[in-house]
């Protein structure tokens, strides 16, 4: 686990019970359509209870919505594998780490960090009567064993029966013979901004917390991950992972996964995955394990407005093709390296961020279309989706980059040609471009994010094979425009815009 308390964006949720935390990572279908289709059996069919939606245009009422969810909210706890055999029930008083519920009950030394395991802790929440519970990915990543503690205090081994880290959801099954409170689904596309909501969770060890705030936003990305997160000033802390954020219905309309924080406690701004999404990918998470995606094969990036100003573009909306993959579905489409994906199947990409999402939660073997700008024209390119390639693509892409020095050109740049041995060491397929040696610092190459070993490909659209190509592109921009320059890093090519000296 990656300590990452010092960094703005922590996914928290699992909490050790030492003075420190460890923090850790991890197509909608059209409203209209599903309104007229017949509903979808699920294996969660519990639905809120209709008094509640009443409740929710008055003063929020959270002292009965805690009663009514709160036992539908789980504490979970990993630990090394000495616990007892999976399915069997413990009372508080008999688990060698005393009671999880009660956060004053562990021993000074594992309070502490002392020589006995530390227990990771967590949150959840049950969706369905037999034991199935939702939590976040990394709350259960690579225990020993998953405890899963009710709130009236006993223990149950949990069986991970599925998880996906892109989106940070598990999904855990215990074994009862009894029937258990349940915590109903809601629809997250349905929330609006300003609502009340209420969270219910685990932090620094103290069960069954309950806060409250509002929506603050919706759609919000974070760096790294695959969803669009639901924004909340409901206080969310370490230990809160996994726990449900509820709407005044009396539904989930969330899973919480993260803050934004410098200091590794609340600040006001915590973040939620959708339970929309959660509830696309559960039937492969009990079916499967697992999530299978489709992808289209392409590496894409922002289209910033100086990048639009470089491609010709009226705005910056769109995902900017950097590269294609080969094999993948875009190359079979006819995608190229330049191109600017602004729609797919209609639905419009006005954020690069926004087209994985929709090509993910296509089914594998759709057929869609890519609406693409290409040399300032609009073309409509048919595309078949696969099945994504992404981690044998990325295990193969592993490789080490080092700095290296060298000579110097326009906007603070240090070049020279690209040697074969240099090119092999670099990955590139054939000694074409010229290479950076060395960048100044505060010239407009350093502003543009420009770096050492990187392999310049082309200026302006032109490629350029050596030196002297590189600098007969630069002479022949026109003064004072920004220049666009096709970069290749490691394995991956991207588009990097300049400025013009001042």
């Amino acid at each position: 686990m990656t300590n990452m308390l010092s960094r703005p964006i922590a996914l928290f949720g699992v909490a050790t019970l030492a003075a420190t935390f460890t923090l850790m990572t991890g197509g909608r279908a059209a409203r209209a359509a599903e309104a007229t289709a017949p509903a979808p059996a699920h294996f969660w069919t519990e639905q809120a209870d209709p008094a509640h939606a009443a409740k929710a245009q008055s003063m929020p009422d959270f002292v009965e919505l805690a009663a009514k969810l709160s036992p539908a909210v789980v504490n979970i706890s990993t630990d090394e594998p000495d616990e007892p055999a999976e399915g069997a029930e413990q009372s508080p008083e008999d688990s060698p780490h005393g009671d999880p519920a009660d956060p004053h009950s562990h021993s000074p030394f594992e309070e502490f960090g002392g020589p006995q395991h530390s227990k990771a802790l967590g949150s959840g929440f049950i969706i369905t009567k037999d034991g199935y519970i939702l939590t976040n990915e990394h709350v259960v990543e690579n225990p020993g064993t998953v405890t899963v503690t009710l709130q009236d205090g006993h223990n149950y081994v949990a069986k991970i029966v599925g998880h996906d880290e892109k989106s940070d959801i598990a999904l855990l099954k215990i074994d009862v013979k009894h029937d258990l409170a349940v915590a109903p689904l809601g629809n997250s596309d349905d929330l609006r901004v300003g609502e009340w909501v209420m969270a219910i969770g685990n932090p620094f060890g103290f069960d069954h917390s309950v806060t409250a705030g509002i929506v603050s936003a919706k759609g919000r990305f974070i760096p790294g991950n695959y969803e669009d997160f639901i924004q909340t000033d409901a206080s969310i802390n370490p230990g809160n992972s996994g726990g449900p954020l509820i709407d005044l219905r009396g539904n989930v309309i969330g899973v919480n996964c993260a803050i934004y924080t410098h200091t590794g406690s609340s600040m006001g701004i915590g973040f939620a995955v959708p339970i929309d999404l959660v509830k696309e990918e559960l039937p492969q998470l009990k079916s499967s394990g697992k999530v299978v995606r489709g992808w289209l094969g392409v590496y894409i990036q922002k289209v910033t407005p100086e990048l639009a100003e470089s491609l010709g573009l009226a705005d910056s909306r769109g995902a900017l093709v950097a590269k294609v993959l080969e094999d993948g579905p875009a190359k079979a489409a006819g995608v190229k390296r330049g191109d600017v994906i602004v729609a797919f199947d209609n639905q419009p990409v006005d954020d690069s961020r926004e087209l994985p999402l929709l090509v993910g939660r296509s089914d594998l073997g759709h057929k869609g279309v890519l609406k693409v700008i290409r040399d300032k024209q609009t073309i409509d390119l048919p595309v078949t989706i696969t099945e994504s390639r992404e981690p044998e693509i990325v295990a193969s892409e592993e490789k080490s980059e080092k700095p290296d020095l060298g000579a110097v050109s326009p906007f603070g740049l240090h070049v020279k040609d690209l040697s074969p041995d240099l090119a092999k060491e670099l990955g590139v397929d054939s000694p074409s471009g010229v290479v950076i040696s060395s960048v100044q610092p505060g010239s407009r190459a350093d502003e543009a994010g420009l770096r050492a070993r990187d392999v310049i490909l082309e200026v302006n659209r032109a490629a350029v094979k050596n030196v002297d190509a590189y600098q007969t592109a630069l002479k022949t921009s026109a003064a004072g425009k920004i220049v666009l320059l096709l970069v290749r890093r490691g394995d991956a090519t991207i588009y990097v815009t300049v400025k013009p000296e001042a």
